[in-house]
């Protein structure tokens, strides 16, 4: 073979950016099941996730010149494990935490575990214990996105708008208070069940929500459905963990959709639906088929699959959407639900309706000082023809809102109804 003819050879990549990526990667998954494992056998929030993260550091530290071993899980685990022992035995704790830590994963050949293994459920009695109703929800929040994802508490403190050291300290306080409370680590059963499983999916949607939102951290959402989808995995006869988990896919599947090749954000009706990501919408429709109760979650669902199976913006089923806010502000009435459900009803039913429907809602007085509630105005105007009433509308909704992406939407929408 003549030296054109020869295939270029490829240089593997170094191993230390190999071992890097490996240990990226079990930081994702592996992290919050050891965490979770070592909460439940120790009960110290702190040792487990100190143990945790020392493994990681050893794995960055060890792989690079001794390979990433073939189950990274089983690996990670053993040395946090072998860490925590360490630490309680120059505590001089009981002998029985000893052992039930012996008990856990003994070497670094032991396979992952699985879906039905009882350190899957560890995480589920995590997520339960993080989103106890004796916390703040801004402290579930924190230590859902701490404990359960791995989140730094850096990236958490910039989410809640807070510093790093009041963040530590809230967290501090968040794991104090559970132990102090004797709040036990496990999921609740019966109707203790039913009473706590919705704050648990307030938390989740609140992650999704932070991450979704215009001038929000994609990870969160990213980190919310992951959540979402264990749930549903480890509890599939509840109905509306199943509708929470079709919600959030049918939304994040517009994630690629929302901005132009400038970064500005589209409404719906402007999105390039070729790009909507099919697999995630089809797996929402799947979960949405297995819904058999109508909670809020529930019909929050239905509404996002009219969206996500229209095949144009023209195409959508508004008066299907418009009875469902009928529906859902019967069981959770609330302002914005009142604002969405003006939205539905004025596409359905026409401008007129909507805005008869907007003063209604904003009679309360929950919607003042709320820039959406004016933008639906505007756009709810501009159907009726008043293009000059609706620019001035808009750009009074842009002067209000916080986020500098929806700013530039709204004065787009301005500019755009003053030519």
């Amino acid at each position: 073979m003549s030296t054109s003819q020869r295939r270029p050879v490829r240089t593997p990549a170094p191993a230390g950016a190999v071992a890097a990526e490996a240990v990226a990667a079990a930081s994702v998954e592996a992290y919050p099941r050891i965490v979770a494992t070592l909460i439940r056998v120790t009960g110290d929030w702190a040792l487990a996730e100190d143990c945790a993260q020392e493994a990681l550091a050893v794995a960055l530290e060890r792989w690079p010149t001794d390979g990433v071993p073939a189950n990274p899980g089983g690996w990670l685990t053993t040395v946090a494990r072998n860490r925590a022992i360490d630490v309680l035995r120059r505590a001089t704790v009981e002998r029985r935490k000893l052992h039930d830590l012996a008990l856990l994963t003994p070497d670094d050949a032991a396979p992952e575990p699985e879906v039905g293994q009882d350190v899957v459920d560890d995480r589920l009695r995590l997520v339960f214990t993080c989103c106890h109703p004796a916390l703040a929800l801004e402290a579930r929040v924190a230590l859902t996105l701490r404990t359960v994802c791995g989140v730094p508490t850096a990236d958490i403190a910039r989410l809640l708008l807070v510093s790093e050291s009041t963040m530590t300290r809230r967290l501090t306080r968040a794991r104090t208070r559970i132990a102090q409370a004797g709040i036990p680590y496990r999921v609740p059963s019966g109707p203790a069940l039913t009473e706590r499983l919705p704050g648990v999916l307030a938390v989740l949607y609140l992650l999704f929500t932070r991450g979704y939102v215009a001038d929000g951290e994609p990870a969160f959402a990213d980190e919310a459905v992951r959540l979402a989808r264990l749930l549903d995995r480890l509890m599939p006869e509840q109905s509306e963990v199943a509708a929470l988990l079709a919600l959030v896919l049918f939304q994040h599947s517009r994630r690629d959709a929302r901005r132009d090749a400038a970064g500005s954000l589209l409404t719906l009706e402007r999105q390039d639906r070729s790009r909507w990501d099919r697999a995630a919408i089809a797996e929402g429709l799947d979960a949405l088929s297995r819904v058999r109760h109508d909670g809020p979650y529930a019909w929050q669902a239905r509404i996002a699959a009219c969206h996500a199976t229209a095949a144009s913006a023209d195409g959508t089923d508004w008066p299907t959407i418009a009875r469902a806010y009928d529906a859902l502000a019967d069981i959770r009435p609330s302002p914005v639900v009142a604002l969405n459900r003006a939205v539905a009803h004025g596409y359905a039913y026409g401008p007129a309706v909507g805005l008869a429907l907007l003063d209604a809602a904003r009679a309360g007085g929950g919607l003042d000082g709320y820039p959406l509630a004016l933008a639906v105005q505007a756009d709810l105007v501009a159907r009726q023809g008043d293009r000059r009433r609706a620019a001035a509308l808009f750009r009074e909704a842009a002067a209000a809102v916080g986020s500098t992406v929806e700013r530039r939407a709204l004065l787009d929408r301005a500019a755009e109804l003053a030519r």
